[in-house]
């Protein structure tokens, strides 16, 4: 009887370590979200289910087209793709992203753009000063836009967000099935 409640003890601490450990993982390192909506499309779908990877920010900087989540309010999150840094200028003209004056390459909405009829724009032409009255992101902030640009509440319609508010970065996509594994954040080259 000694040697079976030995055995009963060891499996109990097992167990109990592995909890908070999984706990400890859930809470500081990596997290789990739902999609909900369709800002996201084509990349993320709703009703995806992501893996967000909580500690790399803490140990680096955001980068432009990383996609991220963060809190858009108490009880709510956002994804969104980081497209404008501290910093940054940001316009849009003719369906082209200009950061500081420079275009740069949105591959990620090339699915989207191939599917509109001939002289419609994805995205309508803005530039940070137009919407926001900066003509810079400041520092600690973010402007971040839905990859579905016509269909996405983001920076446009409420402005920088406070890094302070990112929770992380999509480390990996779990759900459906059959679009699991890592997600392609940035198609550019």
């Amino acid at each position: 009887m000694d040697g079976v409640w030995k055995e009963t003890v060891s499996w109990i601490k097992a167990v109990v370590i592995a909890a908070v450990i999984a706990l400890l993982v859930r809470h500081f390192i990596f997290s789990n979200y739902m999609v909900r909506g369709e800002s996201m499309m084509p990349t993320l779908q709703d009703g995806n289910r992501l893996i967000v990877n909580k500690i790399g920010y803490r140990i680096s900087e955001p980068h432009r087209y990383d996609i991220i989540v963060f809190h858009a309010s108490e009880n709510v999150d956002y994804v969104k793709r980081v497209i404008g840094l501290p910093g940054d200028s940001i316009v849009y003209r003719n369906d082209t992203l200009y950061v500081n004056g420079e275009p740069a390459e949105e591959n990620y909405l090339k699915a989207y753009k191939n599917h509109l009829p001939d002289g419609t724009k994805l995205t309508g032409d803005f530039s940070l000063k137009s919407l926001t009255g900066k003509a810079r992101v400041p520092e600690g902030k973010l402007w971040v836009m839905g990859d579905n640009r016509q269909n996405s509440e983001d920076s446009r319609d409420f402005g920088f967000i406070d890094e302070k508010s990112v929770v992380g970065k999509l480390a990996f996509r779990y759900w459906p099935s059959s679009g699991w594994g890592t997600v392609p954040l940035l198609w550019t080259k």
